[in-house]
């Protein structure tokens, strides 16, 4: 399997972020505030920075306030920015966001005391200036118009509008506010000399305005936490263990929704948790592949069934319900007291399952065609031969779940359930790129 690193990745160097926070729509789980300590330095000269990773991709709240000035990813993938009411401006993105395996940096920023129209308002995406234009009748962002949104006395949300009525399945990083300056994408990313990626910089030295705010999500049991202006956020619905360490500048594997065969799956906590909706087969795959290296993640069943889990070959195709009965696979089977199957076919059985809430854990060694399976730190399936080289909560190393196994790859990435087989590493863009 061929390992393509995720736009806005990099494998290492430079600033580091450590924390994201995991939004799930399912859980109605946002940050909010309304009570500031001062009017705010300005409503016409502000901008906004955040990375994101998208889970969903459907209609979702990235911020705002009900009925005023939001921020949204669109049905069509796109973003859709509204400025002022509802009668007011609104724009919409050329680009498409339908990349559930990378980090987007997004900057908005505007201007509105420009008597020039053009430089009231920009966009950056991954520091490059993002295409916009004005869509759904409404106008272009007028002179002098005032933001509606982190605004003293008025409810302003992130990962979902006011009402509650939309929420945002996506990771986010390094949310940055800065009341009082439009400032350009560089003040907060810049590119690598290189590999050429656009990556975090350090945003502690900016002045962020009276109602500025800084969210790093360090704080794990308080991730509404403003780091650099004491303008706090409420979170609504999210815990500790929706502090994540999948960032910007470390990128892990989760599933890929857009690889739903049967469209039956579903997915929510940051695409680390599959529910089926019926008693049949359902498959699908996860974002990263590899070709070489020895990989490591755990899966927690939700009840006692019959599932598969395993790695497949990228060329196999995957496209119907009983996936497992294809070439291409090597897997585990939780039924018929265990069993390996290759290529849709029985090789050896009688290994034991794994019931509700036990961890079964996954080691591939793709450098030498093997595959073990893990049951209570043990080896139940040692080294099976592996003739190509991959509903349940998943951990690939950020679970979403509480996990207090508290074991870490030799490079100590990951907290998992169980140790991890020495020589092998948690599936995330820093290993990749050094092992993979």
């Amino acid at each position: 399997m061929p390992f393509i690193i995720p736009a806005n990745t990099l494998a290492s160097g430079g600033y580091e972020v450590n924390n994201s926070c995991r939004f799930d729509s399912a859980s109605s789980a946002d940050l909010r505030i309304s009570d500031y300590s001062g009017a705010g330095t300005s409503r016409k000269t502000r901008t906004y920075s955040m990375w994101i990773k998208r889970s969903e991709l459907s209609y979702a709240v990235i911020f705002g306030s009900s009925g005023k000035d939001h921020w949204v990813f669109g049905a069509d993938h796109k973003i859709q920015i509204n400025i002022g009411s509802g009668t007011d401006s609104r724009r919409i993105t050329d680009m498409l966001f339908r990349d559930v395996s990378a980090w987007y940096h997004i900057v908005f920023a505007y201007d509105t005391t420009q008597s020039t129209a053009a430089n009231r308002f920009t966009m950056w995406v991954n520091g490059a200036v993002a295409t916009t234009s004005i869509v759904g009748g409404k106008n272009e962002v007028a002179e002098d118009e005032e933001a509606l949104v982190f605004i003293n006395g008025d409810t302003s949300t992130i990962g979902s509008d006011e009402d509650g009525a939309s929420y945002c399945d996506c990771y986010m990083a390094e949310w940055v506010f800065v009341d009082g300056q439009k400032l350009d994408a560089d003040s907060f990313g810049e590119y690598d000399e290189d590999s050429g990626i656009w990556k975090p910089i350090d945003v502690s030295g900016i002045t962020l305005g009276t109602n500025g705010f800084y969210l790093d999500f360090k704080t794990a049991s308080d991730l509404g936490i403003d780091a650099g202006n004491d303008n706090d956020f409420e979170p609504t619905n999210l815990a500790a263990i929706d502090q994540s360490t999948d960032t910007c500048t470390n990128n892990f594997c989760t599933w890929n929704p857009l690889a739903n065969y049967t469209n039956t799956l579903t997915f929510s906590e940051g695409n680390l948790k599959t529910v089926m909706s019926s008693q049949a087969w359902h498959s699908a795959r996860g974002t990263f592949g590899f070709s070489s290296g020895k990989w490591y993640w755990e899966c927690k069943l939700l009840g006692n069934q019959s599932n598969y889990t395993g790695v497949v070959d990228e060329t196999a195709v995957m496209n119907t319900a009983d996936a497992h009965t294809e070439n291409g696979n090597t897997l585990f089977y939780n039924g018929s007291n265990g069993e390996m199957e290759v290529d849709g076919s029985q090789t050896s059985n009688n290994y034991g399952n794994f019931s509700e809430t036990q961890v079964c854990g996954v080691a591939v060694d793709a450098d030498n065609n093997k595959i073990s399976i893990y049951k209570n730190g043990s080896a139940i399936v040692s080294n099976h031969s592996q003739e190509i080289p991959t509903g349940q909560n998943t951990n690939f190393g950020s679970p979403f779940y509480s996990e207090s196994g508290g074991n870490s790859d030799g490079n100590g990435y990951g907290n998992f359930s169980q140790a991890v087989p020495s020589g092998y590493f948690a599936l995330n863009t820093k290993n990749l790129a050094e092992y993979g």
